[in-house]
């Protein structure tokens, strides 16, 4: 079926636009009609051939528009059902567009919309869930779904700006190793043939870089093996409670890297916290939920003990000041945020503050990178090169 672009308004005078998949120009009129949306223009969109390879997944910038979008009708007056099932129609995802539609049967059926989403916890996880139904349980889903859709447009970009600081240092070593790899291979062996016709003594650099060459050559097969069955062993350990511990403790220690981890792991900290407490979730429940979605081990395990704080009658201020990670500043401002009663605006501000450090970090870390990047591919290169010229420029000097 052809897809048509649409803008209108609701009774209410809401303007609202979309897209819909319809037979012709009369039916989507009539399934925007039955929605209590008046048109205003309707638009056919060019059709296109799509080749699909399977079912994909959904990507998080999709569930963030759905949780505006869905916001915006459920603001504008439209019944729910209503909503997902234009949301379901629109969908670009066919993945989501299948999920929406088994949430909009479930809600017909008669549950909450917090019970239907959570029956697809791959999508919708469980700050999504409880959120949605602190919002069903006050009223207040619209404000609920919105606040939600700002949590995940923030959490959103604050991932691709810490991917984004880590991909260009990661690209960069891996094309250091490869050209070393390449250099050792390719180039060190023509010198190594040119070295045995001389008969002469080399220097030790030369004799290293030769010795490496030939030790990788000779055991090129046995060595990509080991570096493969590594891989896959270190992929199983960092899988268990102790080794994904060990790598975050790790990562966090990183000179530079370790800190922009801290600075992006203390922001999603404490913007998870934040929204969940002024969503109206309970505090035990918001710190279960928020270690869940910590995303760092050594974070996870001082909410844990936040919770048993807390469930013991104390604050949750010094299990986080015990494990080290949270600065000072930090574990001082939640403490006066618990002392005030504004704990979920305490944490707000403090996601604030850390997501202009992530900024200032990444900032830092690609000015000093390249630099660095230049030092380290011209001491590798440059080390070899002048180590397979040394026994030329001893037989030169001899010459002369």
């Amino acid at each position: 079926m052809p897809i048509f672009e649409y803008k209108g308004k609701t009774l209410a005078g809401t303007t609202v636009s979309g897209e819909l998949k319809a037979k012709d120009r009369n039916e989507l009129e009539k399934l925007l009609r039955s929605n209590k949306i008046l048109v205003s223009s309707v638009i056919k969109k060019p059709s296109s051939i799509k080749l699909s390879f399977g079912m994909k997944r959904v990507k998080k910038v999709q569930i963030s528009r759905f949780t505006r979008q869905f916001a915006t009708m459920i603001g504008a007056g439209l019944p729910m059902v209503q909503c997902l099932e234009i949301l379901a129609q629109q969908s670009e995802s066919a993945e989501l567009r299948k999920v929406i539609g088994q949430v909009k049967e479930s809600v017909q059926a008669g549950t909450t919309l917090a019970e239907a989403l959570s029956k697809h916890k791959k999508i919708f996880d469980d700050l999504y869930v409880n959120m949605v139904d602190a919002g069903e349980i006050g009223g207040a889903l619209d404000t609920i779904l919105i606040r939600l859709a700002a949590y995940r447009e923030k959490a959103d970009a604050l991932v691709r700006k810490v991917k984004g600081a880590l991909i260009y240092p990661s690209v960069i070593f891996i094309v250091a190793i490869g050209v070393t790899a390449a250099m050792l291979t390719f180039i060190v062996p023509v010198f190594a043939k040119l070295f045995s016709g001389l008969g002469a003594e080399l220097p030790g650099p030369t004799k290293f870089v030769l010795g490496l060459s030939h030790f990788l050559r000779s055991n090129f097969i046995t060595g990509l093996i080991f570096l493969v069955l590594l891989a896959v062993g270190f992929r199983f350990y960092i899988r268990t409670e102790q080794g994904r511990l060990f790598l975050d403790k790790l990562l966090l220690k990183l000179p530079l890297i370790g800190e922009l981890l801290r600075k992006s792991a203390i922001s999603r900290f404490t913007r998870t916290l934040g929204t969940l407490i002024s969503s109206g979730v309970s505090i035990l429940e918001a710190l279960d939920i928020t270690a869940k979605t910590a995303g760092n081990k050594v974070i996870q395990n001082a909410i844990k003990k936040s919770v048993i704080s807390i469930a013991e009658g104390e604050t949750i201020t010094q299990p986080l000041k015990e494990t080290g990670v949270f600065p000072p500043m930090v574990t001082q401002m939640i403490s006066v945020g618990e002392k005030t009663g504004g704990l979920d605006d305490m944490l707000n501000k403090i996601a604030d503050f850390y997501e202009e450090e992530v900024d200032a970090a990444v900032s830092a870390i690609t000015s000093i990178i390249e630099p660095v990047v230049i030092i380290f591919m011209g001491v590798i290169v440059g080390g070899i090169l002048i180590s397979m010229y040394l026994p030329m420029f001893d037989i030169i000097g001899k010459i002369s």
